[in-house]
């Protein structure tokens, strides 16, 4: 299988309004979020991209879109990837939200968490991680197992799609740091995923690039899905 750098769109009008903006239309990226996606050609200098996998809300186009006209790439959309919908909590301040009994449940026992008249955070991850799978079997397919690729969407998809990676609960997926602009990083493999960054802010991302298989003559070489013991040695 592939490897998908997970990253979420750069900050928005609605992440310095204290604001549930969810699936509010038209909300767009800020000037630093502007900035964020500008920088994102640079940081990913020397990463080849087999595809752009996006939500299809306009604050993640807006963020890929630099990128996508520096690499000469498409944007495939994937509603699989959109944001949460949370219904009756859309557009709503959070200092009020966090005062309903909901709240809590949202914070302490997430996958029982079903937004009012919107979706359950259980049926998110379940969209999610179905959707990053299939599009990297089909990247795999149709540029090997070496390939890499993009996909931009929501800070709590993109905390579920690491929770599943990690074979951690969705009830502990809030442990998890996913600050608009930063890059995470899973390796998919036949059995196993690797987390290879989570929250990543840096400028230089090559290290993420796989390296050719080298067959070995004579011995059968460790499958792409076993772990090193002790640990890796670094590129």
């Amino acid at each position: 299988m592939s490897t998908v750098i997970l990253l979420r769109h750069g900050k928005s009008t609605a992440n310095g309004s204290g604001v549930l903006a969810g699936r509010s239309p038209k909300v767009s990226l800020d000037d630093t979020g502007r900035a964020q996606a500008e920088k994102l050609v640079g940081r990913l200098d020397g990463v080849p991209l087999a595809d752009l996998v996006v939500s299809p809300m306009l604050r993640c186009k807006q963020t890929v879109g630099p990128l996508a006209t520096a690499r000469g790439l498409g944007k495939t959309v994937e509603p699989g990837l959109s944001e949460v919908d949370y219904g009756d909590w859309t557009g709503k301040e959070l200092k009020h939200l966090a005062k309903e009994p909901l709240w809590r449940v949202v914070q302490a026992h997430a996958s029982a968490a079903v937004f009012p008249g919107g979706e359950g955070l259980a049926a998110m991850q379940a969209r999610s991680v179905a959707a990053v799978r299939a599009h990297d079997r089909r990247i795999a397919a149709e540029h090997g197992d070496h390939a890499v690729w993009l996909l931009c969407s929501h800070g709590d998809v993109i905390k579920s799609i690491l929770a599943d990676a990690l074979g951690q609960h969705l009830d502990a997926f809030q442990r998890i740091v996913v600050d608009p602009a930063s890059i995470s990083v899973v390796r998919y493999t036949e059995t196993r995923p690797f987390v290879m960054r989570v929250n990543d802010h840096s400028s230089d991302l090559s290290g993420i690039v796989p390296p050719e298989p080298k067959p070995k003559r004579g011995k059968k070489a460790a499958g792409s899905s076993d772990a090193v013991v002790g640990g890796t040695t670094g590129r």
